[in-house]
Formats: C-alpha cells, structure tokens, sequence
C-alpha cells in the first residue's frame, strides 16, 4: 500500500465539497484508508494565497488544519518563496513542450499554484492506495475533476527543502539588513565627526 499525497482539482467550488463530502463516506466505509484531506481555495486577487477552508483528519488524534503535512504544505503556498523562486508561473511554461514532461518537472508547489487555479477550490487528501478505482470515480467519473498523485516521502522531503530554504532567506536578509544599517550609521558617525573639524 502506497502512501500518497492525492490532488484533486474541479470546474467549480462546489463540486470540490461535493467530493470531499464523497470521500468522507468512502473513508467510513473503509474504501479509502484516508489520514488528512483539505479544501484548498486559491485567491484570485493577484496575491495567490491559499487557505484552508474545510478540514478532517481521519487518524482520530484531531489534528487542526495547520498541523500535519497538508498545514505545512499550504503554508509554504502562503509564504514569501512563492514569489521569490517565480512557482506562480508553472502554468505559464511554453506550450510546445510536452504537457507531461512540463508536470514531471514541476515541484508539488508549482503544481499545486497552477492546477489549482486562481479563483479555484480544490481537494487535497493524504491517504494509503491500494486500489486507485474508488477515488477516480467519484472525482474523474461522477465530478469531472482532475486527479495528481505525488508520492507522501517525496513531498515531505520537498516541504523540508522549502522550510530550510525559508530559514537561509530569513537569515540572509537579517544580516544585509544589520550590514547595511551598520553602514548608514558608519557614514553617519564619519558626518558627525567632520562636522565637529
């Protein structure tokens, strides 16, 4: 049984508590051995903020929405690297490239960015598949929505890469900010003493 980080993306809002309603029961049923799932909205305001707007944790020790992978992972989608390392323009890759080899060489924030969309509402679910056929009916069949599944270690290890990269930005900018400050006051103590000459 394979572990994976399970997207979903749909036409319209609505559709997306739709399916994460359908999951709920196929978890309850014990068709879809589920651990967290999310609806994720995109802001269309030009900002691309993502936000948690309904959340269940199936494991019973009542994670809140922040906690766990689902948390990290929309609070990096929420943080400064978004911008900074251009991920709001996977979807702007060049259409001559093949469509496949443009998502394989996408991070799981790029493609969380451009598959679901700004204005957008989507599901991401975190659960163990043995069988896929449960889930891709209910979203590609009955939902008509778009399904991506990334392996659960792989994102993790990206989520990892990404904090400690925030960590290095963090610091990086505290100390040019101190150097440059440390350099304003140089300049301004040499002033102080010229103006006392």
């Amino acid at each position: 049984m394979t572990k994976r980080v399970i997207v979903m993306n749909f036409e319209m809002e609505s559709l997306a508590y739709q399916g994460f309603s359908e999951l709920k029961r196929l978890a309850a049923t014990g068709q879809v051995k589920g651990e967290q799932m999310a609806v994720v909205t995109h802001s269309n305001d030009g900002q691309h903020k993502f936000k948690i707007e309904d959340f269940v944790d199936f494991t019973g020790s009542n994670k809140t929405s922040t906690g766990g992978l689902i948390g990290m992972l929309v609070g990096i989608l929420v943080g400064p690297l978004t911008m900074l390392l251009g991920w709001v323009g996977g979807s702007m890759i060049g259409a001559t490239q093949d469509a496949r080899e443009i998502k394989n060489a996408r991070n799981i924030f790029e493609f969380l960015v451009s598959d679901i969309a700004e204005g957008q509402t989507g599901l991401i679910l975190i659960a163990e598949e043995e069988d896929n056929r449960p889930i891709n009916e209910i979203i590609i069949n009955q939902l008509r929505g778009g399904i991506s599944r990334f392996d659960y270690q792989e994102v993790e290890e990206e989520i990892k890469k990404a904090q400690q990269v925030e960590k290095d930005t963090k610091n990086n900018a505290q100390q040019a900010w101190q150097k440059q400050h440390d350099n304003t006051n140089g300049e301004t103590d040499s002033s102080n003493a010229s103006a006392k000459d």
